[in-house]
């Protein structure tokens, strides 16, 4: 009865009142004080955060984690009562919802979902909607790929068209990959399942082919052809500043990466460096892998004031502005259609005019086995 006499502002407005004549004591059904989000420190922007808090009269309140893993966890233990906004990516929204940890979303309260790239509206982008009930569960937010950067004077563009490229003997020492053991794991089983002519056989979980859950047969083959690999590659790089210097240099001519490398190079030749001609591959004949950052809302955040402040929360971080920032800072493509407000070099820049790629892409997933996997990748470290 409550939520349908009062609105948000006229709750605020008799709270005010009342704090005049007597102590302060927030009762249950009062307005929101703060929105906490359990996200990526990336997206975080200070001039936004604090707007948003003058706006609205409460606090942000952020905690970071640096991957799916740890987010889930953190989830799990503090439970959704503890944040009221999540960040995930690929396929981990709809694990979430499985385990309850999610609410679902009405994109009608949130304006700024109409301005979404065709690939990424309500009706297109099924990841995240929920299999069993097609309820929409999360918001999409960036996206990207795990894709090659090349320097095309030396890897010729249609090499590329092949994941072969990166397991190529012509250019031993001169490749690299990063070290994410996931990653480079469902990589080499899209090159594998090829050559098996596995994927269209029956798969382990009755689904369609997944480079994230393989059979005991494919993990192998994918541990065999990751140890040849590792004595064609110059490094796994730690970080971008490493592969940034690496491609610059001319010491590596093809690594597997998020395109952030590859944009801070072209920036690089716009500010006066040697011109180069780097070019990103996002997928290749045997598949390739993409992210679509979200937003999401925890099931801890019932009907009423705290979820129309978080559709306004999330309505702000998918406005173009913030988007256009975003983009900037983070190094990622928006799933917002920018491209009326941006120049032909932004556009090239954040792949504003391959987006429908995403499409085709096999999104990150959790491994179906986490312990064949990282036993796989130890094998590989130490062969």
């Amino acid at each position: 009865m409550l939520d349908k006499k009062f609105t948000r502002r006229s709750i605020l407005a008799a709270g005010t009142t009342a704090a005049l004549a007597m102590p302060f004591v927030r009762p249950s059904w009062a307005a929101p004080d703060k929105v906490r989000a359990l996200m990526w420190e990336a997206y975080l922007l200070p001039d936004y955060i604090t707007a948003f808090e003058e706006t609205n009269k409460v606090k942000f309140v952020p905690t970071f984690f640096d991957g799916n893993s740890e987010a889930y966890n953190k989830l799990r233990v503090g439970g959704s009562k503890e944040f009221d906004l999540v960040q995930a990516d690929g396929f981990w929204p709809q694990l979430y919802y499985r385990e309850k940890l999610l609410r679902d979303v009405d994109y009608s309260k949130v304006p700024g979902a109409a301005g979404y790239l065709p690939e990424f509206q309500a009706d297109a982008f099924k990841v995240l909607s929920d299999p069993a009930t097609g309820k929409k569960i999360g918001f999409p937010f960036c996206w990207g790929a795990y894709g090659i950067t090349y320097d095309a004077g030396k890897v010729a563009p249609e090499k590329t068209e092949t994941l072969e490229c990166m397991f190529n003997a012509d250019y031993t020492g001169m490749l690299s990959t990063s070290s994410r053991f996931e990653e480079n794991i469902a990589l080499a089983a899209l090159l594998v399942t090829e050559r098996m002519g596995s994927r269209t056989k029956p798969r382990p979980d009755g689904k369609s082919f997944n480079p994230y859950v393989l059979t005991d047969e494919e993990l192998a083959e994918v541990e065999k052809l990751l140890i040849q690999q590792k004595a064609l590659l110059l490094t796994r790089y730690q970080d971008n500043p490493t592969l940034f210097q690496l491609l610059q240099s001319g010491a590596v001519v093809a690594a597997t990466e998020f395109a952030q490398v590859f944009r801070q190079l072209l920036t690089a030749e716009s500010q006066g460096a040697p011109a180069v001609d780097f070019r990103h591959a996002l997928k290749m004949k045997e598949g390739g892998l993409g992210w679509v950052d979200t937003w999401l809302v925890t099931s801890g955040v019932e009907d009423g004031p705290k979820l129309d402040l978080c559709c306004s929360f999330i309505d702000m971080m998918i406005s173009a502005p913030v988007m256009k920032k975003i983009g900037e800072v983070a190094g990622c493509s928006t799933t917002v259609d920018l491209r009326s407000i941006s120049t032909e070099d932004e556009r090239k820049l954040f792949l504003m005019d391959r987006s429908s790629e995403i499409a085709d892409l096999f999104m990150f997933d959790q491994p179906s086995s986490p312990e064949k996997w990282e036993r796989v990748w130890s094998n590989v470290q130490a062969a």
